[in-house]
């Protein structure tokens, strides 16, 4: 006959081994819940312009939510504060008027072709998006992609703004745009993304 103490040890020893192979398991099986950043968008690029600071935060937001690469659209004669004063003649008032307006841009995404999802930030200029997030349009083929945009004003809603950019890329699924009031939290545009994407 066995010694109890010889039985106490087996079973102790079966006990331990069993315990381990659990932990084992549990730690390696895949959890099934998805993340923002896992969902099948592909690659995704947010690109922004944002002369005054106030769409910046929010391209931010929604790259680091995502994942995402995050571009900024710069123009390549800046924009002073001149420039931006409304109803004087300036610029901004000229470009907006203008439907064949292409104000040149600095920079340049490198690969646009490893992008499947494109987001471009902008503000609202006399009730439509900068001419030059049009030239940015432009500027790739964005065919076969899915693109959509956001918004921010103090007050002018989206308007035209979303259908005028949609005709640029007449290849390209556009997914529902938003406007957004300068200051939108963090949770908001999180909020969006789930809902839209």
């Amino acid at each position: 006959m066995k010694s109890p103490a010889l039985f106490s040890t087996l079973l102790l020893a079966l006990f331990l081994s069993l315990f381990a192979a659990c932990s084992d398991d549990s730690s390696s099986s895949p959890t099934s819940e998805a993340t923002p950043a896992s969902k099948s968008r592909g690659k995704t690029l947010v690109a922004y312009f944002s002369r005054t600071g106030n769409t910046k935060p929010l391209a931010e937001y929604a790259a680091e939510y995502l994942g995402a690469t995050l571009f900024e659209i710069t123009a390549k004669i800046p924009y002073t504060d001149e420039d931006i004063a409304y109803y004087t003649d300036c610029r901004a008032d000229r470009e907006q008027k203008d439907e064949s307006a292409r104000p040149e841009i600095a920079t340049a995404v490198e690969n646009m072709d490893e992008y499947d999802t494109v987001i471009i930030a902008h503000p609202i200029w006399h009730g439509i998006a900068p001419r030059i997030i049009s030239t940015f349009l432009e500027s790739y083929d964005f065919s076969g992609k899915t693109l959509l945009t956001f918004c921010t004003s103090a007050s002018s809603p989206l308007g035209q703004s979303a259908k005028q950019l949609q005709e640029l890329t007449p290849n390209s699924t556009w997914l529902e745009s938003k406007r957004f009031a300068i200051g939108t939290s963090r949770e908001e545009i999180e909020k969006w993304l789930d809902d839209v994407l």
